[in-house]
């Protein structure tokens, strides 16, 4: 009998949970078993904890003041979004903005200015705590900082001066979102993010009673591919700008295709002007400025007539261009005609400063960066962008809760390049296309937008340093949009010795202010005469 126990009992054991299962799925009081009272009970717990973006428009509204230049300006604050819709007004995205306004100002007259920044795919925390805003993360020039705390202040260069200030989060970026079934394929795209943008300026404009102000964009980086597409779907949708400010250009994607030799001769004088900062050139000129005058003559003119000669380049020639390039970037001619006169950017910041073991950076060729090894072709990272990430992140989300009182309970997303489903449209029709390109040249939608409003002004804003978007191009870019000679004078261009992101040196910030105020005052007062008298 013994010998029977152990399969009795077995079999008892695996009964048991089998009988237990069937009981818990017998109906209970009221019809529903314990399992689906269960599963009710988590759905409902999970549903009560999900967070989902605001369909209806928020805002948090809180009082501040800081010190310009000995004068005391008191300003608001709102932190809050817009809810853009389709054309059958259904709710498409809830898109998150902090506004600065001054008291007291007349909001007809008050001029207001839109910022965002680029990737495609970032937040604009770059532009608000680091640039125009009333208060900014400290930086130094250029510097790592530090790990926290960190330093965050009133900015005395802030813009509030000049203009109220409007900082925007892309569709999935920040605390911007869609609704309902929308998904994020319908804002990433060139013209897709124009027309969100489009959207949102409008509703923003129309709630806050701003039609009649003067209304300047200012976009950096990709921000300023937006602003060209911007400028002129806006102006097409019944609102005419008075500005547009370009920081940090790049408007035609197409000229930087592999095969294409332009964006070599769009990069050379950075590579010049970086040498020139790492005193990697024998006989350094004393004149930055001059100097590269000169490496742009040479880039547009016997460089760029070599490298269109393509594998017909003569010996001779090769080697006379390689000697001059070689003076102008501090790399050796032997490395140049390996590269067959070529130098990709990777290549460049890792070959310039090779032999003491270090990189140069991207966004700004200053910050020298070191590898895991100094063989490799191009550099692990970019110094000048983990140098500052950290602090811009953790103050805009300290900040954005404790001084601004806006918290939504969504995460704010640096950038939405971690979306599984991420990835940019890059076709965009231009004004009078028929077809679309297949990469966005928005100089024509630029120069479309000055032709029908010839008192549009655009300043670009350039760093020498800057290599991810070299100013020789932003100069190609914006010459090739073939406005009239009297069109011309609506576009200027100024330089700073800093890198993409201007306003990091705390001496081009203050130089980049007493630019912009100067751009403003001249362009308001210039839209405001002959103007015909009002009612």
């Amino acid at each position: 009998m013994r010998f029977l126990t152990i399969p009795l009992v077995t079999a008892l054991t695996i009964a048991a949970p089998a009988m237990a299962q069937d009981a818990a799925k017998e109906a209970q009081p009221g019809g529903k078993s314990p399992v689906a009272v269960y599963d009710e009970k988590v759905a409902k717990a999970v549903g009560d904890a999900w967070v989902m973006p605001p369909a209806t428009e928020q805002e948090s509204v809180t009082a501040h003041s800081v010190v310009v230049d000995g004068r005391t300006l008191k300003y608001h604050a709102t932190a809050g979004t817009v809810t853009i819709k389709d054309d059958s007004a259904k709710p498409t995205a809830s898109v998150f903005y902090v506004a600065y306004t001054l008291d007291g100002a007349a909001p007809g007259t008050r001029p207001v200015t839109f910022f965002y920044n680029g990737g495609p795919g970032s937040s604009s925390v770059w532009l608000h705590m680091g640039s125009f805003a009333p208060m900014r993360v400290k930086t130094a020039n250029p510097e790592y900082i530090r790990p926290a705390p960190y330093g965050f202040g009133p900015n005395p260069d802030t813009l509030l001066d000049k203009t109220d200030l409007v900082f925007i989060d892309m569709v999935g970026a920040g605390y911007s979102r869609p609704l309902g079934d929308a998904t994020g394929k319908q804002f990433w795209g060139v013209d897709e993010d124009a027309d969100a943008f489009a959207k949102t300026i409008l509703r923003w404009t129309t709630k806050n009673g701003r039609w009649t102000s003067p209304k300047f964009l200012f976009g950096e980086s990709y921000g300023t591919t937006r602003s060209a597409a911007l400028a002129y779907q806006l102006q097409d949708r019944g609102m005419a700008l008075n500005g547009v400010v370009l920081l940090s250009s790049i408007l035609n994607y197409g000229i930087e295709q592999q095969g294409y030799d332009q964006s070599y001769i769009s990069y050379l004088p950075s590579y010049a002007a970086t040498a020139w900062y790492h005193d990697r050139l024998a006989n350094k000129p004393a004149d930055l400025p001059a100097f590269l005058t000169e490496v742009r003559a040479f880039a547009a003119g016997p460089y760029a007539q070599a490298l269109s000669k393509g594998q017909n380049l003569s010996d001779a020639e090769e080697d006379a261009i390689a000697t001059r390039m070689a003076a102008y970037t501090g790399l050796s001619a032997t490395f140049i005609k390996r590269a067959k006169l070529r130098v990709d950017l990777g290549r460049f910041q890792k070959e310039l400063l090779r032999d003491q073991a270090l990189t140069v950076g991207r966004f700004d060729s200053r910050y020298t960066g070191v590898d895991a090894d100094s063989a490799g072709e191009n550099p692990d990272f970019d110094a000048s962008d983990t140098a500052i990430s950290g602090a811009f992140v953790t103050t805009f989300s300290d900040y954005v809760q404790r001084d601004l009182n806006y918290k939504p309970g969504l995460d704010y997303r640096i950038g939405a390049y971690g979306l599984k489903d991420f990835d940019w449209n890059w076709k965009h029709k231009a004004p009078g296309s028929g077809y679309p390109m297949n990469n966005p040249d928005v100089a024509v939608d630029l120069a479309a937008a000055i032709r029908t409003n010839p008192y549009l002004k655009v300043l670009s804003l350039n760093g020498w340093y800057d290599m991810a978007t070299p100013f020789f191009a932003t100069e190609y870019d914006i010459s090739h949009m073939l406005l009239d000679k009297k069109l011309r004078g609506n576009v200027s261009f100024k330089y700073y010795p800093s890198g993409h992101m201007i306003y990091l040196n705390p001496e081009a910030l203050h130089q980049l202010h007493t630019d912009l105020a100067h751009f403003y005052d001249e362009t308001v007062a210039a839209s405001a005469q002959n103007r015909p008298a009002g009612r």
